[in-house]
């Protein structure tokens, strides 16, 4: 890890190595106020997706970001100072604060891990954004950390247990039911694309060959860059638009890819594994940008397919697919009753779902470190035949493909001083 250096980090390696595991605040012990009051939050990251993790519960006490003018507007917006919120430039200082007990990681995904693992080490539960993790190997070893250190996590997508499930208009538990029970039976190929209500985004796109521009100075490029590869600045790379360049996103697979699979790894019931298989239609992509894809194909062991209709090819495409039956947008169905028969089945089994709950009882969350790097793997697996144009096999036991350059993007390097230790 970077050299700690700002009040030797306010306790430096020290908090760092230290496992905390529940404060005495957070369970409301020696008359302190309980936590469904006091649960205290820190925010990494002020830019746009921060607007939803300031509406999140719990006091607020920190805001950080590298670029000084999107700090300056959240202290605004929140009070800043006359509300007890102190901000920060370098999010290390935030991290090694002890009395947060939340730490929102809402910055790029090439920041995820690394500021997730360090607040993990330094005893805070984390509510990271998606994807969970850039890379693969890094949501393994996030998924080591919150082990190691006795952590809740949760990653920020809500489809798996509230609100309805895009263009399928209703909860997902919905659809969970009808696999669960086998109303439609098996294997079952699910689709998503436009006509089953799922825009993958493909305005997020990068731009080839960049020419450097100044460094605007209320930004720390370099601190913002942090792991990714030392690159010239030009404003397309960063803020609104990073996720179009495979450094630090991928793309709209990377923004919306957890959205849209993790449910339907719930609704499969794979919140333990992966597919296999990976199949990418697509042109050849730029080193350095992300471009648009036509269509991905995952596979699992079982035959149970996902496909990622990115043209809309498939007009009469059904969400859910099996030997006995579909289920259409807007919970649509050729199976006769199908509605009625799904509400009288058992329900799935019940889920924390509020995420200050999980911290007060140390229960997991229902999107946690552990289905939360599943579906994520997923959407990685997805983003590297892409960057390659590869079609490609994949253990979900040795997380390895069956191609050396594929293989390679499990564990990338980083830039230094900063690292995980694989």
């Amino acid at each position: 890890m970077n050299q700690l250096t700002r009040r030797q980090t306010l306790k430096g390696l020290a908090a760092f190595a230290t496992v905390q595991i529940v404060p005495s605040r957070v369970l409301g012990l020696n008359g302190q106020t309980p936590p469904s009051e006091e649960l205290t939050r820190g925010i990494i990251g002020c830019g746009g997706i921060c607007s939803a993790h300031l509406a999140m519960p719990g006091r607020l006490l920190a805001l950080c970001d590298v670029d000084s003018k999107h700090l300056a507007n959240r202290m605004t917006q929140t009070g800043g100072e006359s509300k007890g919120i102190t901000g920060y430039s370098d999010w290390r200082e935030l991290v090694a604060r002890d009395d947060i007990d939340i730490v929102h990681v809402a910055t790029p995904p090439h920041w995820h891990a690394i500021q997730g693992i360090e607040a993990m080490k330094a005893g805070k539960d984390v509510w990271g954004e998606k994807p969970m993790s850039r890379t693969i190997g890094e949501g393994a070893e996030m998924v080591k950390a919150a082990a190691k250190y006795e952590r809740m996590f949760r990653v920020n997508t809500w489809f798996r247990f509230k609100s309805g499930f895009y263009g399928m208009s209703a909860p997902v538990q919905m659809m969970k039911k009808a696999a669960m029970h086998d109303l439609i039976g098996w294997p079952i190929k699910v689709t998503l694309s436009a006509t089953t209500g799922f825009n993958w985004k493909f305005n997020w796109v990068g731009k080839p060959g960049l020419k450097e521009q100044p460094v605007p100075p209320e930004l720390d490029y370099d601190m913002w860059l942090g792991p990714a590869p030392k690159k010239p600045y030009h404003p397309h790379r960063v803020h609104q638009t990073f996720r179009g360049y495979w450094d630090y996103d991928g793309g709209g697979l990377g923004d919306m890819g957890q959205h849209y699979l993790d449910p339907v790894q719930y609704i499969l019931g794979k919140d333990d594994t992966s597919p296999i298989s990976v199949e990418i239609d697509a042109d050849p992509q730029d080193k350095e940008a992300v471009g648009t894809w036509r269509r991905i194909t995952f596979t699992y062991a079982d035959g149970c397919k996902i496909v990622l209709d990115g043209e809309n090819r498939d007009k009469e495409a059904a969400f859910m697919e099996g030997p006995k039956g579909k289920i259409f947008r807007r919970m649509k169905s050729d199976v006769p009753d199908l509605l009625k028969k799904i509400k009288e089945l058992p329900d799935p089994e019940p889920m924390i779902t509020d995420f200050h709950e999980s911290v007060r009882t140390r229960k997991k969350f229902a999107l946690n470190e552990v289905n939360g790097f599943w579906s994520c793997t997923m959407v990685n697996m997805g983003k590297i035949a892409h960057r390659l144009n590869k079609n490609l096999k994949f253990d979900p036991k040795t997380l390895t493909f069956d191609d050396p350059e594929a293989t390679a993007l499990v564990n990338q390097p980083m830039r230094g001083p900063w690292k995980i230790e694989y």
